[in-house]
């Protein structure tokens, strides 16, 4: 009898050290992925606004925040294109949000010299997470970087390559008389003689869907910062059109 008491008191212990032991390695290996993911945002953050690794250099998750730190200035503004100071740029899901959204700011001796929002939407089999960055005249595209998806390899995967987001750069996303017209995906090369070229960029082949999706969802993100960009425009004198 004392045998079996002696088993079943040593088997739940087992079991209960066990249990913690698990319990404390999934509680850390998920703050691991947290901070790591939100390492990894902040990286295309400061990409989509050219601030990039030298060639064959690695970034720690240290230099990463440090220079997100020493470089970038996170703000929220609301539909209206105000500036919410009262709101912690962390309570707000850029993905569900339709009243406040997140914006960041890359300053250069304390002259802003971009900014950067969330660009969300569906592709062909997944939803796409990145960041479109503007130039100082919120008119030209400055970068842009995908940083999560399910897309295809070698087809819709194509959007987080350079030869792909390079396209981007230069490009305007509003038309001479300053209407936004965001930036459109073709299903081909872009005509650089066409009136529209100042808007659009090579698509990726065997990709359509994909690429239809970031048209879509460019303009739909771009329309919800209008009203902020819209008065930033206006305090530009002069926009360098190259198209």
């Amino acid at each position: 009898m004392r045998s079996n008491t002696y088993t079943l008191i040593f088997t739940s212990l087992i079991t209960l050290i066990l249990g913690f032991l698990l319990s404390f390695t999934y509680t850390q290996l998920k703050s691991m992925q947290e901070e790591n993911l939100a390492v990894d945002i902040r990286k295309n953050i400061l990409r989509a606004l050219d601030i990039r690794e030298e060639k064959n250099e690695e970034w720690s998750n240290e230099k990463v925040q440090d220079l997100f730190n020493k470089y970038i200035k996170a703000e929220v503004v609301s539909k209206n294109g105000l500036i919410l100071n009262n709101i912690n740029i962390e309570n707000i899901d850029a993905e569900y949000d339709s009243i406040n959204f997140p914006i960041y700011y890359k300053l250069n001796d304390n002259q802003i010299d971009g900014y950067a929002i969330p660009v969300i939407g569906r592709g062909l089999w997944s939803t796409l997470y990145g960041y479109l960055a503007l130039e100082p005249d919120a008119s030209t595209v400055k970068g842009i970087q995908f940083y999560s998806h399910k897309e295809t390899p070698g087809l819709g995967a194509e959007i987080e390559k350079d030869w792909f987001t390079n396209n981007f750069i230069g490009k305007k996303i509003v038309n001479p008389n300053g209407e936004l017209v965001s930036i459109e995906v073709l299903r081909g090369k872009v005509d650089e003689l066409s009136n529209e070229a100042y808007h659009q960029v090579d698509g990726i082949s065997g990709a359509t869907m994909t690429t239809k999706g970031v048209t879509q969802f460019l303009l739909e993100d771009l329309q919800k910062y209008e009203p902020f960009f819209k008065k930033i425009r206006t305090e530009v004198k002069e926009i360098t059109w190259l198209y």
